[in-house]
């Protein structure tokens, strides 16, 4: 009986590290490929994660002013589900408009534009910015900032048809 007792007490040991080494393990079925990519709004990050649940990296991010998912152009809010890397665009030259009184904005992707395929989106995907100040915070039309040193490190480890999750906000 001792023995048995010593048995199960080893195997939760040994199950409790492994859950707690493999923090994205519960969106494995959801992966397809790896690594892949998991965005928490919530949190501000996007970790890159192993076939294992483990993240190999883990970045700080901007997602959308406003909370919720995507519903249309315009409504500053991320998309949230699961979703393809489907274009990797070299982006230095890029200007963009924020509507903000200071007109376009040369480099406002920074280096890379990686685009997601977005259902009646095309153009929300996860890219630089010449806004580092704003990592960290709600501040973008939908899209997910990095600081541009970051999004070249995660260009360089994923490619055309990795797994995007992103993780929806609360809910009021």
């Amino acid at each position: 009986m001792k023995r048995i007792i010593i048995v199960v007490l080893v195997l939760g040991l040994v199950c409790s590290a492994a859950m707690a080494q493999a923090p994205f393990a519960k969106y494995l079925s959801k992966a397809g490929t790896f690594p892949f990519v998991v965005v928490d709004k919530q949190a501000f990050t996007l970790s890159l994660v192993d076939s294992a649940g483990n993240a190999l990296k883990q970045y700080v991010i901007a997602c959308a002013v406003n909370l919720g998912p995507k519903k249309r152009r315009g409504d500053h809010r991320t998309p949230e589900g699961t979703f393809k890397i489907n274009q990797l665009l070299y982006a230095k030259g890029l200007s963009h408009d924020f509507h903000d009184g200071k007109g376009p904005i040369p480099d406002a992707y920074g280096p890379w534009f990686l685009r997601l395929d977005v259902p009646g989106f095309i153009d929300i995907g996860i890219h630089g910015t010449p806004f580092p100040e704003s990592i960290g915070s709600r501040a973008t039309e939908g899209c997910i900032r990095m600081r541009n040193e970051d999004i070249v490190d995660l260009k360089n480890r994923v490619e055309v048809g990795t797994t995007v999750i992103i993780l929806p906000d609360p809910v009021d």
